[in-house]
């Protein structure tokens, strides 16, 4: 492994061959990075655009510019959420109380930006570079319009990074080479959780599985466990097939109130994963994707808890 990627632990094919690539200055138009959320993608994009603009060895001071986002050459896109007419991505939603009910896109204006940025002159780096994260989140004119742009991206380099490849064009694919990143083995995910911060409380096993060999993901499970309202989680699995409605009603109420939309998704995918450990009954989650689809409608979230509860408790219809 070289001193470039060496912060990049468990991924050793996907350095073998970005490494090789600066090495041997073989550089392909476009990269799709492919792989479970939380391994390393995002971190192997910086480390390879730093050895793209700096050389095979990288650059501290490149490597700091990237990391701040200030870089004049690289332009890093995120999936969108629209909020009063503007665009607001992903990662300043929680901060700028943006409704996330439905997730966020990668839209057709972005790609546009994209195309102009790819057709300047760059300043320090061989050419303009382009990294587009969750690239499978687009609809069916962005992702036209990408594929245009792979088509003809000039002089600059695009980097795709995607958890669910297979819901792109084929046509996007065949333009790209493909870079396969794979959950940590157990010896890198310790190393990796070891230079974070220690949780406040044991890991459950509920979060260990939805973990699934992911450091990433695991810290974000972290901070969702921790963002809950105590006592929410004890009253929801105390909730027995035969509850009080007025307790289920409650819990709908203060569920709602507490939490945003994007933690009552992940909430009740929690839920799902204890009660089949204790449950076991395909019904009951069957159910509780049925609520899932209704939080990802436009039902509005509170009746939607409210009937699911209900029923939960052989009180619905």
């Amino acid at each position: 492994m070289t001193a470039l990627f060496a912060d990049l632990l468990g991924q050793d094919p996907a350095v073998t061959l970005l490494a090789a690539a600066l090495r041997r200055q073989r550089l392909a138009p476009a990269y799709l990075f492919t792989g479970p959320e939380g391994v390393g993608r995002r971190l192997a994009a910086l480390r390879f655009l730093e050895g793209v603009i700096a050389g095979p060895e990288g650059e501290p001071a490149v490597r700091r510019r990237l990391e701040a986002g200030n870089h004049p050459d690289v332009l890093w896109v995120e999936p969108t959420y629209l909020d009063k007419g503007q665009l607001v991505p992903a990662s300043q939603a929680l901060e700028r109380g943006v409704n996330r009910r439905s997730p966020p896109q990668l839209r057709l204006e972005q790609i546009r930006e994209v195309s102009r940025f790819l057709a300047r002159r760059p300043v320090e780096a061989p050419g303009c570079l382009v990294v587009l994260e969750q690239v499978e989140a687009m609809a069916e004119a962005p992702a036209n319009a990408l594929l245009k742009t792979l088509e003809e991206p000039g002089g600059g380099m695009l980097l795709l990074i995607s958890a669910s490849p297979e819901q792109l064009l084929s046509t996007i694919h065949s333009r790209c080479q493909r870079v396969r990143f794979g959950r940590l083995p157990a010896e890198s995910l310790a190393r990796v959780l070891a230079s974070a911060p220690p949780p406040a409380v044991a890991d459950t096993e509920e979060l260990l599985a939805l973990a699934a060999g992911s450091p990433g993901a695991l810290l974000a499970h972290r901070q969702q466990w921790q963002s809950l309202p105590e006592g929410l989680v004890d009253r929801l699995l105390s909730l027995p097939m035969a509850a009080d409605p007025f307790e289920a009603l409650a819990l709908a109420r203060d569920l709602t109130e507490a939490l945003d939309a994007e933690q009552q998704l992940w909430l009740l995918t929690w839920w799902q994963l204890a009660l089949w450990r204790t449950l076991r009954q395909p019904a009951v989650l069957q159910r509780l994707e049925r609520l899932r689809s209704h939080l990802l409608s436009y039902v509005q979230p509170r009746l939607a808890w409210e009937v699911a509860l209900l029923e939960l408790a052989g009180l619905g219809g």
